[in-house]
């Protein structure tokens, strides 16, 4: 053939999946699937040889030449995994790859070549350079007696030089596979026909999260964050950049009944390298040791070291009873995605007192319990008092951690629990700690102990532990900490900036309106705050905090008669719901009657209210009443530094 001679790049077409052989390119529709390395170059040999038998030893020598150190089994294995993955395909019931056990597989689907852009080599275009996907498999030899003698000759120089490669290949079998530091688990696709299952797989991917965070000298991406990459079209290097990770673990899941399949794969993000990929298949009641087997494969894959704590949880776990375990991931689903409104936080409590009930040993079931409990308190509107919530919530927590001391996420609500209902700093400091020692990816430790930090004054340890969370958590959620932190911090420029990005990422999020009023108050300007607050009241349907800072911010402008009104409706409320006394108490401070708000501010030391806890220290709706001495008594008693 001629320099200028054109060339036509073979496509094979089988069902709707069309296989361009030149560029090594699967597309299903028109639409450029995930397949590369060798499983494209496996495909392409199964498909140009439809109908035919494929042993493993063909493709051995094809892919896996005998100078290539790897486990073949295995790395075949994964490989038919990730194409059955990208097609749809199943081992048992197969539309396109039949398995003939310890022999090899045949493609079994109708294969037909389609006409395809001819390219014209030598006409002054820059090239493309591509890896060939592997010719047809040669006929079979006629030689039978040669073909022994090879292999016979083969095997004894096998032996030979087997024993003195032994110690390398064992050493460097997954060389190939770089040392990842740091990775995001994207959303597990949910294969199961059953949209109603989305839940499922939600829940599954947090679970494989919370698993991978518990291992030291690794990075990984929180839940909140990759769930704004589900269904994404976005690429992967830029989903690893805008992450900030050099591994991408992702995969599908297929639920059928009481049993789990799991496909998942392990890439290198910058350059979409296909690493490693295994299938695991259980019965729901072994799901938590499947969550586990994949945390530990993947752990070996990237060549992180385990201590032997982290072995032995990774090791073994109990079974689950399966319907306990769906009504955990139905609770975690409501905990996870609506935490500050009453109704959806109602809902995961009753699923995880289902879970409970139907499994009393499943440890997980009652630390959600727990932080249920603990949210309920403080964004439940009245629907319990804090004696009846915090003995509640340290009920459930003592108990997930009778069952599994090894719960960091228990041990981080403990934190929350002894700061806010306990005013116990050392042992608030105490759980933070333990939590991130336990699970030192685990973002909500990292986030809830910044804001401690700040609260207790320690601001360059704050912003140290915040950079943290951020790293972990780098998607809109971290804008909520980054507020918190601020606000604690009362550095209300840096709350103005941090609230404007949540509420640009998060329109609909109270909190990030709320929090952004703050920031204009503090920075002197009322009118843009009283705008925000309103936002809140609207979105939080009338959260009886977010109320008063609205009724503090009319009386402060002058618009009194509006915000005595408020006030009057606030305290009938408090007549048929619990209204903590603090928040009226700013009111009080707003219109400038001073008896009266320290009147409700000791009705509120009386009750314990969170609020003294958790605002005393930064509101400014009482930054009049600070000069008082009966403000600097208040705070010795709650055992502030004055």
């Amino acid at each position: 053939m001629s320099a200028s001679a054109p060339t036509a790049a073979r496509v094979l077409r089988f069902d709707t999946f069309q296989l361009d052989l030149h560029a090594g390119e699967l597309r299903k529709r028109g639409v450029k699937l995930r397949l590369q390395g060798q499983p494209i170059q496996l495909l392409g040999i199964l498909v140009q040889n439809a109908g035919i038998l494929v042993t493993r030893e063909e493709v051995r020598d094809q892919l896996w030449p005998a100078d290539t150190f790897v486990d073949f089994d295995h790395s075949l294995h994964n490989a038919i995994a990730r194409i059955r993955e990208v097609l749809g395909d199943s081992a048992e019931t197969p539309k396109y790859i039949e398995t003939l056990p310890r022999r090899g597989y045949r493609f079994i689907a109708s294969v037909e070549e389609v006409q395809a852009p001819r390219i014209a080599a030598g006409n002054g275009r820059q090239k493309l350079e591509v890896v060939p996907v592997a010719p047809p498999l040669p006929p079979k030899s006629r030689a039978p007696f040669v073909l022994a003698l090879c292999v016979g000759l083969c095997l004894a120089i096998g032996v030979a030089i087997g024993l003195a490669t032994w110690v390398w290949h064992i050493r460097h079998a997954r060389s190939g596979v770089p040392a990842l530091r740091s990775i995001a688990v994207l959303p597990l696709q949910n294969l199961s026909g059953d949209p109603s299952q989305e839940y499922f797989a939600d829940g599954m991917t947090e679970e494989l999260i919370t698993e991978l965070s518990r291992i030291q000298a690794l990075k990984v991406v929180s839940h909140t964050s990759v769930m704004e990459y589900k269904n994404t079209k976005k690429h992967l290097p830029q989903i690893a950049r805008e992450l900030g990770v050099d591994g991408i673990v992702e995969g599908s899941l297929i639920r059928e009944g009481d049993q789990v399949r799991v496909t998942v794969q392990l890439l290198n993000g910058p350059n979409d390298q296909h690493l490693w990929s295994e299938e695991y298949e259980r019965p729901l009641r072994g799901v938590l040791n499947l969550q586990r087997e994949v945390a530990q494969a993947i752990a070996q894959q990237i060549r992180i070291e385990l201590t032997p704590q982290q072995q032995a949880r990774l090791g073994t776990a109990r079974p689950v009873n399966p319907q306990a375990y769906e009504d955990y991931l139905r609770g975690r689903y409501y905990l996870t995605n609506q935490f500050t409104m009453a109704k959806p936080l109602n809902m995961a409590k009753s699923y995880f007192e289902d879970a409970i009930q139907r499994d009393p040993g499943f440890a997980p079931a009652y630390a959600g319990l727990g932080d249920s409990y603990l949210f309920l308190t403080i964004f439940g509107r009245g629907q319990l008092s804090v004696d009846e919530g915090y003995r509640a919530a340290k009920q459930a927590l003592s108990k997930a951690l009778e069952l599994d001391e090894s719960l960091g996420e228990a041990h981080d609500t403990l934190g929350t629990l002894s700061w806010q209902f306990e005013r116990n700093w050392d042992a608030a400091d105490r759980e933070y700690n333990r939590a991130i020692e336990l699970a030192p990816s685990y973002s909500c430790a990292h986030e809830d102990r910044a804001i401690y930090l700040a609260f207790t004054g320690r601001r360059n340890e704050a912003l140290a532990e915040l950079a943290k969370s951020k790293q972990l958590d780098p998607g809109p959620g971290s804008t909520m900490v980054a507020s918190g932190v601020y606000y604690q911090l009362r550095d209300f420029e840096e709350l103005v900036e941090a609230s404007r990005r949540g509420v640009v990422s998060n329109p609909n999020e109270w909190s990030q309106h709320y929090q952004l009023g703050v920031g204009y108050e503090g920075t002197g300007k009322p009118l843009e705050a009283i705008s925000e607050y309103q936002k809140a009241v609207e979105l939080s349907d009338g959260d009886l905090d977010v109320t008063a800072s609205l009724a503090h911010a009319f009386a402060v402008i002058g618009r009194r008669a509006e915000a005595k009104k408020m006030l009057g409706d606030l305290e009938r409320k408090s007549k048929t719901i619990h209204v903590s006394p603090y928040v009226i108490a700013t009111i009080y401070a707003g219109l400038g009657d001073k008896d009266k708000a320290f009147e409700f501010l000791e009705k509120a030391y009386r009750e314990r209210s969170l609020e003294l806890s958790w605002l005393l220290k930064a509101d400014l709706r009482i930054d009049n009443l600070r000069s008082d001495p009966r403000f600097q008594r208040l705070l010795r008693r709650v055992g502030l530094p004055a």
